[in-house]
C-alpha cells in the first residue's frame, strides 16, 4: 500500500511540475504527427497541449500574441508572407514534412518517356506554379535561371532540351486536363480527390522541396530549452516511422 502511496504520490508530483506548451496545428496530419510525440515530451518534464485550427492566418496571430508557444501548420514561403504582410516576427526552426505535389500521366508510364514536345500542365497561380517548376528543374526535364525563386514562370526557363509545352491551368482544373496532356503537375489534395495516390507520380517533390511544413515559433524563443526538446521530438528516428508507417507515402519525412 505504501508503495502505491508512494508511486502516486511521485506521479503527482511530476505532471505538476511539468511544464504546459501550447503548440497550435492544424487536425491533418500535423495534430496527429504532434499526438504521436506527447509520451516523449512527458518524459522530459513537457505537457505538450495541442490547440487546433482550421485555417493558416489565426495561428501565426495566436503565436505572435503569445496565446500559443509555436505552431505547426504552413511552409515556409506562407510563413514569410504572412510575415510581410501582416508585421510579425516569427521564424522556422525546423523542417518536419510535405504533402508532395506531383507530375502525373494517363499516356505515359515513365518520366523518362516523356516524348520531345510533350505538353506539360502546371498550376496558373503564382505560388503553385514556380512549385511545378521547380519540381521540373529536379528532375532534370528543364533548367530555370534561378531555382530558388519560388514565383518562376515558364519565362524563367533558360534550357528546355525537349522543347516541352508549358501549359499553366487552374490548379482545381488540372485533374481534368489528364486525358488531354502528356503531363499534369497536380497539388497532393487535388490529386487524392480523384484518388490518385503519390506512388502514382512520375514525379514527385522530395526533401529538396522549400514546401517542407516547419515548426514556427517566435523570434528570440528557438533556443528555449522546452523549443528545443519539442523540435528534437518532431525530427527524430520515431516521427519519421510515425509518417512513413502512417501515411504510406501521400505523407513524406522533410528531415
Amino acid at each position: 500500500m505504501k508503495k502505491i502511496l508512494s508511486l502516486i504520490l511521485f506521479l503527482f508530483g511530476f505532471f505538476a511540475n511539468a511544464q504546459e506548451l501550447k503548440i497550435g496545428a492544424t487536425p491533418i496530419p500535423h495534430a496527429q504527427i504532434l499526438k504521436s510525440i506527447i509520451p516523449t515530451l512527458q518524459k522530459e518534464g513537457i505537457e505538450l497541449k495541442i490547440v487546433e485550427f482550421t485555417d493558416y492566418v489565426t495561428p501565426n496571430l495566436a503565436l505572435a500574441n503569445k496565446d500559443i508557444d509555436a505552431n505547426f501548420m504552413q511552409h515556409k514561403p506562407f510563413l514569410d508572407k504572412i510575415n510581410k504582410d501582416r508585421k510579425l516576427n516569427l521564424i522556422s526552426i525546423a523542417q518536419i514534412h510535405i504533402e508532395p505535389i506531383g507530375g502525373y500521366s494517363t499516356k505515359i508510364k515513365s518520366i523518362n518517356a516523356l516524348p520531345n514536345g510533350a505538353t506539360i500542365a502546371i498550376p496558373s497561380d503564382a505560388t503553385n506554379g514556380g512549385r511545378a517548376l521547380i519540381l521540373l528543374h529536379n528532375n532534370g526535364l528543364i533548367t530555370l535561371k534561378n531555382p530558388n525563386n519560388l514565383n518562376a514562370t515558364e519565362f524563367d526557363i533558360i534550357q528546355n532540351p525537349k522543347n516541352l509545352k508549358i501549359k499553366p491551368i487552374e490548379a482545381a482544373l488540372l485533374t481534368k486536363t489528364l486525358q488531354d496532356v502528356d503531363l499534369a503537375i497536380i497539388n497532393g489534395n487535388y490529386a487524392m480527390q480523384i484518388r490518385l495516390k503519390t506512388k502514382d507520380a512520375l514525379i514527385l517533390e522530395d526533401s529538396r522541396s522549400p514546401y517542407v511544413n516547419i515548426l514556427a515559433v517566435r523570434l528570440g524563443d528557438e533556443n528555449k530549452a522546452e523549443i528545443i526538446k519539442l523540435k528534437n521530438a518532431l525530427q527524430s528516428q520515431e516521427v519519421k516511422q510515425f509518417i512513413q508507417d502512417t501515411y504510406k507515402g501521400e505523407v513524406i519525412p522533410g528531415f
